[in-house]
């Protein structure tokens, strides 16, 4: 039963492993998709807002870092969000309306620069800084996700945290016990059998003493035999018990033997 159950247990091990293997590869292709369109969309929504910030005034680094400030708050506060979720801890409201502020900032932005060009140039404009923001926020919510799941298997299945080696360890563990279970069972039956029966082990020596009275001294396998025991080492203690009691004056260097 035990090295059913183990067996069972390395097979869920290498089934939760596989799993887990089809998922990480779904987030690593994900994750660089995410970050390649991110890449592009935030080099255009900052052309856009810089150009929006020269038309109104601004010039010089002045002009060059002031975009930056925009998509650096949607970061800064998707950080915190990120943190608290991987912690348990409440999200602060600060930065819940701080993004909501920087979302809005960069799609105003890019929507003033292709204004000038009508609602459709506005549309066009702004969708550089919806696929940045979307494409950040589906990055964030992998890392969240990745390691809840990977806590979540760890708990539940050992077998997989540790690529299926805990299984087969415990599969191997459970075989070696069963078959130390077995070799004991088997010695304790010899034991007992041995240990039994004082009226057959008083015939037994009875049976060579008179053997080697005959001249014709039994050996350990025929003892055995003849009293239906498959022991040899219980027919040589009984050989030894006989030599023991009367030891044969004319032949005292009779040797005991395992074969006819």
């Amino acid at each position: 039963m035990t090295t059913l159950t183990a067996s069972s247990q390395l097979t869920d091990g290498d089934d939760v492993a596989m799993a887990n293997a089809i998922d990480r590869l779904i987030r690593i292709s994900t994750a660089v998709a995410v970050l390649a369109v991110a890449s592009v969309a935030a080099y255009v929504s900052y052309w856009h807002a810089y150009a929006v910030v020269r038309t109104h005034g601004e010039s010089g680094l002045t002009a060059r870092l002031e975009p930056a400030t925009i998509d650096g708050l949607v970061y800064a506060s998707s950080m915190v969000i990120l943190y608290a979720a991987r912690h348990g801890t409440p999200v602060p409201r600060l930065a819940r309306w701080l993004l909501g502020l920087g979302i809005a900032a960069t799609l105003a932005a890019n929507m003033a620069q292709g204004w000038s060009h009508g609602p459709v140039g506005a549309a066009v404009a702004a969708w550089p800084a919806v696929s940045l923001v979307g494409s950040y926020e589906l990055l964030v919510w992998l890392i969240r996700t990745a390691g809840t799941v990977e806590r979540g298997v760890s708990s539940e299945h050992p077998a997989a945290a540790d690529g299926g080696h805990h299984g087969r360890n415990e599969f191997s563990s459970a075989a070696e016990k069963g078959r130390r279970t077995s070799q004991q069972a088997c010695n304790d039956d010899t034991l007992r059998r041995e240990d039994s029966g004082d009226n057959v082990n008083d015939e037994a020596v009875a049976a060579y003493q008179m053997s080697v009275q005959a001249g014709n001294p039994l050996s350990g396998r025929k003892l055995a035999q003849m009293f239906g025991r498959t022991s040899r080492r219980w027919a040589r203690a009984r050989i030894a018990g006989a030599r023991q009691e009367s030891p044969p004056p004319d032949s005292p260097g009779i040797p005991v033997t395992d074969c006819p």
